[in-house]
């Protein structure tokens, strides 16, 4: 026989309103334990009730997102989720809505979605949604359009920054932010930069990570570098500094933006935010000109101020990578990959950062 909790979560699927009301509000706090494996069971039939209730009004909606966010991190749903051709429309129509107050329980969803390299492909490649707004010719660009303008009173959008980084750990997805976008004539990493030092640590983290994974693309390093393009060092730079005086000749050649700061800046918090910025930087020395151009901005006494305040080990030692390189004696070797060594192909495709797995408590 059934047991309780296999009964509550067959009501999932019940015709009655009221009935799938009750059993939503029961079944989502079983959702992040030990139990949350009744929901597989018979074949993901609850998996498939909870996809449909995701259309329902938006209360019992947003427990039907709660629950598939919850459990997204088994490998069946996942699949069931990024199979099922006819959910990816409903669930990105409900983001990119101006008004679904559920939008960022569905933008966590689709960040759990995209760490299936095979479904960040399919959304790289999905044309905009009929009816897309300002001209927008993909659902990457609607997509950004809500992160960046905040379309919808209802939602912040911050998970769509794990989305973006999850994207860009892919070749296809580096060339959509790095590339002009014609409906707007704007690159898209441009968008993202000023959200560097944004209060949400959810954005900065995902935002960060996306710059390190377009930072493989070293064709774009002219571009990310220079002050007329992306201009991407500030915007990298800004997060690493405190509130440190420096003297007159480390000042001399640093970039205007970081210089007289505030005596309340304040260096980012997050350890990790910071370790991925200073792998973005070593990335930027993978070629002659991006070294020398750091040399003459004066990146390294930032660099030896951050190391000087930090206590965190992964930190100092991306410090100690990025001054061996930028403080080397002889730079004769042409372009060189992160780890000092020649580098042979084009592009290194490893170590990319991904946005972290959703959970709802």
């Amino acid at each position: 026989m059934p047991t309780e909790l296999e009964e509550l979560v067959g009501f999932l699927g019940s015709p009655r309103p009221e009935i799938r009301q009750l059993a939503l509000e029961h079944a989502v706090g079983y959702s992040a334990g030990s139990q949350s494996s009744v929901f597989l069971e018979p074949a993901l039939k609850p998996i498939r009730d909870l996809k449909v209730i995701v259309n329902d009004i938006p209360p019992r909606a947003k427990h039907a997102l709660t629950i598939l966010v919850n459990l997204s991190d088994k490998s069946a749903v996942l699949e069931s989720l990024i199979s099922d051709a006819l959910f990816h429309p409903l669930l990105i129509s409900k983001i990119v809505s101006q008004s679904y107050t559920n939008a960022d329980q569905a933008s966590m969803l689709l960040a759990n979605m995209t760490k299936s390299d095979s479904f960040s492909k399919k959304l790289i490649d999905l044309p905009a949604l009929e009816g897309a707004e300002g001209g927008a010719a993909s659902v990457l660009d609607q997509l950004m359009d809500c992160f960046v303008k905040g379309t919808n009173p209802e939602a912040n959008y911050d998970f769509l920054a794990y989305v973006f980084a999850d994207v860009s750990r892919l070749p296809a997805g580096r060339d959509y932010f790095t590339k002009k976008r014609d409906y707007d004539g704007v690159i898209p990493i441009c968008k993202l930069t000023v959200f560097t030092e944004h209060k949400s640590l959810i954005r900065r983290k995902g935002v960060a990570s996306t710059i390190k994974n377009c930072c493989f693309d070293v064709s774009s390093h002219p571009t990310f570098l220079n002050p007329e393009e992306v201009n991407l060092l500030p915007y990298i730079l800004l997060p690493l500094m405190g509130s440190e005086e420096y003297d007159d000749e480390d000042m001399d050649g640093m970039l205007d933006d970081l210089q007289l700061l505030p005596p309340d800046k304040a260096r980012d918090t997050d350890t990790h935010i910071l370790t991925t910025h200073l792998e973005s930087l070593l990335l930027l020395t993978s070629t002659r000109a991006g070294r020398e151009y750091m040399r003459k901005v004066q990146v390294y006494p930032i660099i030896r101020e951050t190391h000087l305040h930090t206590e965190d080990d992964e930190v100092a030692e991306a410090c100690d990578r990025l001054v061996q390189v930028l403080m080397a004696e002889r730079d004769d070797a042409g372009d060189v990959g992160p780890d000092g060594e020649v580098v042979e192909k084009e592009e290194e495709e490893e170590d990319e950062d991904e946005g972290a797995m959703v959970e709802i408590l």
